[in-house]
């Protein structure tokens, strides 16, 4: 048996808020495992000030969740976890593209985050793509654990980068957490850890506290 390649077109799909003619900031959130663009985005209603474009992107694997009753989907899995990565980054500087062809770069600041899954994502696309980011928002989630540090601690270096975790988040663990920060640490890279009383969910109060930083 011979496994072969070729690529073939896919239309992605992504939701916006906001109005990309008066944005003074561009936010592309990756949803987490399981989750879709359209539903995700809603956690970002607080901040939709009419200054704020805020750009939910849809993983391009979809699939039933238990019950079949609702769909969701997801970055990658473990099967052809190579191709698929290339093909998500290849998507987002495509969307990238896409829309600052109408906004002027120079005139926005770009934040990047990503929950759970999407926080590999977020930082796999700030680090691998072609993003021009100011920001960087881990939210209940890690760097890409396959990132090359060394090769890329002075791109992250030059991020304002934020962890956010709840307090009783079931996958984000205390001993998870420290050897996140410890990493980071021995790379040299800035941080700041952004807490809040909760599981593995999205918070708005600490969602809206982040755009006054």
């Amino acid at each position: 048996m011979q496994e072969h390649h070729f690529a073939a077109r896919r239309t992605a799909r992504y939701c916006t808020l906001g109005p990309a003619s008066a944005a003074q900031e561009v936010w592309f959130v990756m949803h987490g495992y399981g989750q879709l663009a359209g539903t995700f985005i809603r956690h970002f209603e607080p901040i939709d000030d009419g200054h704020r474009l805020i750009v939910a992107p849809e993983a391009l694997s979809r699939f039933y969740l238990p019950g079949h009753r609702r769909v969701g989907a997801s970055w990658m899995t473990k099967e052809d976890r190579l191709t698929e990565i290339d093909d998500y980054l290849a998507y987002l500087d495509a969307l990238y593209d896409r829309l600052f062809e109408s906004i002027d770069r120079s005139r926005v600041t770009v934040h990047v985050l990503g929950f759970s899954q999407g926080a590999a994502t977020a930082s796999r696309w700030s680090t691998l793509g072609h993003v021009d980011a100011d920001r960087l928002i881990l939210w209940a989630g890690d760097l890409a654990h396959d990132l090359d540090l060394a090769a890329h601690a002075e791109t992250l270096q030059g991020l304002n980068l934020t962890l956010v975790v709840g307090t009783d988040d079931e996958f984000v663990t205390p001993e998870r957490l420290a050897g996140l920060e410890a990493l980071l640490i021995q790379h040299s890279i800035p941080y700041r850890l952004r807490p809040f009383k909760g599981p593995h969910r999205m918070d708005a109060e600490t969602l809206t506290l982040l755009t006054e930083e």
